[in-house]
């Protein structure tokens, strides 16, 4: 027992790391995909928003699914698919095959709630506890591991090399998985709402297009208004088939769990200002001199800026687990993002030098690993063993929605901000959306403190 417990644990975080890395790959790339494939910057944006759409999918099509008598096999066809997409990144093949490659690597982002299924039924309560944790943690910070290494191969060897990347890591996550997972526990059955998956497919790609396509608001307002009252029409409609129907693809009725729900809008808020702060570093960090502002600093190093990221997430995710047994968990979540709010004020107030930025990142970091770390314990202490998979595929599916809308927002403020015949926005402009930002984790925080006094007993359980 204690052997395969030490191999399937490293496989699990390896497994969860490697999928959001892939997934993560197209940020760093888009202009060399404009480059090489000439394709405007607005198409290339769509080697990103592919992966999030088919990633937000599959998700809870694969956490159903995971629920089921053939967790082990789903596991295996999925990253069969993700190499097999991987492969087309790679190849010689026109455009219109990179967005189809890139769609099949986002499928795995699927993969991360399968993997907190596995180590909840397959692991002792205390320890499962702390390795969900850690995937969470990993599942976030992925961004931060292969955002420098693509943009090094862009910069060595050209897009290609860079997506190469993601073959190699991605065989070697297939590998891993074909040697350490066990089949599920007896007695599971699951049956995939083939309706409810077709709707929440078409809501989903609406909320991302809207979401990504930021022109689309600043110059046909009505259009972008009209699509957004459908996509919450489909929604809905998902949202009754899903309660009528006796083998739903979410279980509509537990989301609606006071601990749950309170827990997805904090993911939701939180998740639109996270994501909302990266953007902004990012870009101010390559933003050249001439501008008035920033440090011209090329795509790789640029990336290096999320190394402190990477670095004290990691650090929070372990320290989270032990911190538990002594605060509750909504506590943890509200401290977190405040901690991530924090992270906005240095921004906010200080970024004339890069060691600022790279203070304001690590903060960053630690706190949304702290908010990673204690998200899935909030969620499964009112959740069973067997719907551990579906439960927390629906929390990433809102976390997927959160991350597109605060890049969104990033960019819309931007724009708003970018004068007639700038390339570039105001430096003041940064600075509104960091306000905008603290808006939202403060809506987090509040979230959180709520669902701390409603259940002060759920998360202890």
């Amino acid at each position: 027992m204690a052997r395969s417990e030490a191999r399937l644990v490293p496989a699990l975080i390896f497994i969860a790391l490697v999928v959001a890395a892939v997934a993560s790959l197209g940020t760093p790339l888009i202009t060399s995909v404009a480059t090489s494939f000439h394709v405007s910057l607005g198409s290339a944006q769509w080697t990103l928003t592919i992966a999030l759409l088919s990633g937000a999918v599959a998700t809870p099509v694969l956490g159903r699914l995971g629920a089921g008598p053939h967790r082990r096999a789903t596991i295996l066809a999925t990253l069969t698919v993700v190499v097999a997409g991987s492969a087309l990144t790679v190849l010689p093949l026109p455009f219109a095959w990179l967005l189809a490659g890139r769609a099949a690597q986002g499928v795995g982002l699927g993969l991360t709630a399968l993997m907190m299924g596995v180590a909840r039924d397959h692991l002792p309560e205390e320890r499962s506890a702390s390795v969900i944790a850690l995937i969470s943690v990993v599942s976030v910070i992925g961004a931060g591991v292969g955002y420098p290494l693509a943009a090094l191969l862009a910069e060595l060897g050209g897009v290609r090399a860079a997506y190469g990347l993601g073959l190699a890591v991605t065989a070697a996550a297939l590998v891993t998985a074909w040697r350490s997972m066990p089949e599920a526990p007896e007695g599971r059955s699951a049956h995939v709402d083939v309706a409810g998956a077709v709707v929440l497919a078409a809501a989903l790609l609406l909320v991302l297009y809207l979401a990504g396509e930021r022109n689309l608001w600043s110059r046909h307002l009505p259009v972008a208004a009209c699509l957004a009252v459908v996509a919450v029409v489909l929604l809905r409609v998902w949202t009754v088939i899903e309660l009528r129907s006796t083998t739903p693809l979410i279980d509509v009725r537990a989301v609606r769990h006071p601990a749950v729900a309170g827990a997805n809008l904090a993911m939701f808020v939180g998740g639109i200002g996270m994501y909302l702060l990266l953007t902004l570093v990012t870009r101010y960090a390559q933003t050249p001199h001439g501008a008035g502002y920033g440090f011209g600093l090329t795509t790789f190093v640029a990336g290096l800026v999320l190394v402190p990221f990477s670095v004290l997430g990691f650090v929070a995710g372990k320290l989270t687990p032990r911190v538990r047994t002594r605060i509750a968990g909504p506590l943890l979540l509200a401290g977190s993002a405040v901690v991530v709010g924090g992270g906005f004020v240095l921004f906010a107030a200080a970024r004339s030098n890069l060691a600022e930025l790279f203070v304001a990142m690590g903060v960053l970091g630690f706190g949304v690993g702290g908010f990673s770390a204690a998200m899935p314990g909030v969620i499964l202490a009112v959740t069973p063993k067997s719907e551990t998979s579906s439960a927390m595929s629906f929390n990433y599916v809102v976390r997927s929605v959160g991350y597109s809308l605060g890049s969104a927002i990033g960019g819309l403020v931007l724009a708003a901000g970018t004068g007639p015949g700038h390339l570039f926005p105001d430096d003041s402009a940064y600075t509104t959306a960091a306000l905008a930002g603290i808006g939202a984790m403060a809506i987090a925080t509040l979230t959180s403190l709520t669902l701390a006094r409603r259940r002060p007993s759920a998360t202890n359980t």
